[in-house]
Order: structure tokens, then sequence, then C-alpha cells
């Protein structure tokens, strides 16, 4: 199959590094090692409910778990690995369902009380938009190439 455009692999390999590996995994790393840093950094909520902190803290240490891999597929898909077309599945469902994972943890946030800063932030909607668009293009590159000749 033929490149969505030219060069496609690398811009989507570039955003996965930058986007995924360095500042997603980056971030939740920041989270699950120091989450008073990580409050103090805004990418925590300091005021989140114990229940609401124990889940962001699980989803950041699995965010970590699964991160790693984002630096592969990125690094792949700018060599033009023939792998890393499959590799590229993991970060694009991963950044794709963080962005829409954000937008209902944040209306459920916001009905049931708790509207907290970080939700309300600009740079959030940004940076939501930002996976969403790292993801959906590293689909679509992944989907553009097979392994079979």
């Amino acid at each position: 199959m033929d490149q969505i455009f030219p060069y496609a692999n690398v811009v989507a390999g570039v955003l996965v590094l930058l986007v995924g590996f360095g500042l997603h995994f980056g971030g939740q790393l920041v989270s699950v090692v120091d989450w008073q840093l990580a409050t103090r950094l805004g990418l925590q909520e300091a005021g989140m409910r114990p229940e609401h902190r124990n889940y962001e803290h699980a989803i950041a240490a699995a965010d970590v778990l699964i991160g790693w891999t984002y630096g592969i597929a990125g690094i792949g898909l700018i060599l033009d690995a023939p792998w890393a077309y499959v590799w590229a599945w993991l970060p694009g469902a991963i950044l794709t369902y963080h962005a829409l994972q954000f937008w209902f943890w944040t209306g459920n946030h916001r009905r049931s009380g708790d509207d907290y800063s970080t939700t309300r932030n600009p740079a959030r909607f940004v940076w939501a938009v930002a996976n969403l668009a790292t993801g959906i293009l590293t689909l679509f590159v992944a989907n553009s190439q097979t392994l079979v000749p």
C-alpha cells in the first residue's frame, strides 16, 4: 500500500517520539516516581479526591509499563522498518484512547461536582488534541503498510 503522504512514516515517528514517548511517557514517569512534583508541574491535580488519585496513579503506572514501546515504534517508523508499522498500532491506539478518555473523564468530573483546574486549562485541550492527532495519524500510517509483499 502507498503512504498517506510523502514521509508520513517519518512525521508519525517524530510525533510518536515527541508526544507519546517524550511527553506522555515522561510525564507519567514523573507521576509514578514523584506525585508531588507532578502536581507542582501541573501534570496531576493537587486537590483530587483520594479515589480519583488512586485511579490516576494506576493509569500513570500502566502508561509507564507500556509507554517505553512508543520509543521503539517512533524510531522504527522514522527508519521505515517493516516491523514498525505493526508495532505502531500500540501508540496509535493508546494515544487515541487517551485523547477520548480525557473528554469523558473531564465530563464525568464536572457532572460529579469535581471541576478540577487542570481540566479547565487550555493546555489540557491542546494536549488532548495532540494525542488525538498523533494517535489517528499513527493508526493511518500503520494501516498503510503491510508485512506481506
